[in-house]
């Protein structure tokens, strides 16, 4: 059975409806984290701001100790409440989330640990055009899935899906591109080497957008698409019914 924004809020404890509410406010809030420390790590980047890179360096730690919260609670529902059918799929996606959330969170880390090597090295990062125009994607995927997430709109979640494969392919027209670069030029081979790493980390927090998108439909539709192949979805099975 599709479930939708409403179904979690039929249980006669009214305890339970307040337990899988703060499940899904505590996910979106870590995943509100993951976007700032994302938006964050790219501008210091891109404009050689040495202390926001930090800022960013040093609240890591704060996206991981969302996930254990997370977890714990998500311990606790199955422990106490022992959920069944949609109440059980919305636990498992909440802890399959704040995975690839954390995930996320450590590649906007890693982005904003380039800016600072990038920076006492007195480097501009060449490739800003490339990072901009993918980091604009990928944000917008991040956003949408979680956004489906928060409504349970499969047909949100599947234009990420869609997008993915767009993301990889400017992926890969970008590193060829870099990769000439250093061969035409030696000098420019460090400076690439960490766009190249920016880049790659941009590419992973899209897949890990595809991930939580996934998990949408995972919890909407009980049905798990994880490693089919985008051609082979029943992409009208999985659209959204009964839109209010």
């Amino acid at each position: 059975m599709d479930i939708t924004s409403d179904t979690h809020s039929q249980h006669i404890s009214q305890q339970y409806n307040q337990d899988l509410e703060t499940l899904k406010t505590q996910l979106m809030a870590m995943g509100g984290l993951v976007e700032k420390q994302l938006q964050e790590a790219l501008s210091a980047l891109l404009e050689g701001d040495g202390k926001l890179a930090a800022r960013v360096r040093d609240n890591d730690a704060s996206v991981n100790e969302m996930q254990l919260r997370i977890d714990e609670e998500c311990v606790r529902i199955l422990a106490r409440r022992q959920p069944a059918a949609s109440d059980l799929r919305l636990v498992i996606a909440v802890i399959r989330a704040t995975n690839d959330l954390e995930r996320m969170g450590d590649e906007a880390n890693k982005i904003a640990r380039t800016a600072i090597d990038l920076i006492d090295a007195g480097r501009i990062p060449q490739g800003s055009v490339e990072i901009r125009h993918i980091s604009e994607h990928v944000r917008n995927m991040l956003r949408d899935a979680l956004t489906g997430f928060a409504r349970f709109d499969t047909d949100l979640a599947l234009k990420v899906v869609q997008e993915d494969a767009s993301v990889d392919a400017e992926y890969t027209t970008a590193m060829r591109s870099l990769a000439t670069v250093m061969m035409e030029d030696s000098r420019s081979i460090g400076g690439v080497l960490s766009v190249m790493t920016v880049l790659r980390a941009l590419e992973r927090i899209g897949d890990h957008a595809d991930n939580l998108a996934e998990h949408v439909i995972y919890l909407v539709k009980g049905r798990d698409i994880r490693h089919t192949p985008i051609d082979d979805l029943d992409h009208e099975a999985l659209r959204q019914s009964g839109k209010r």
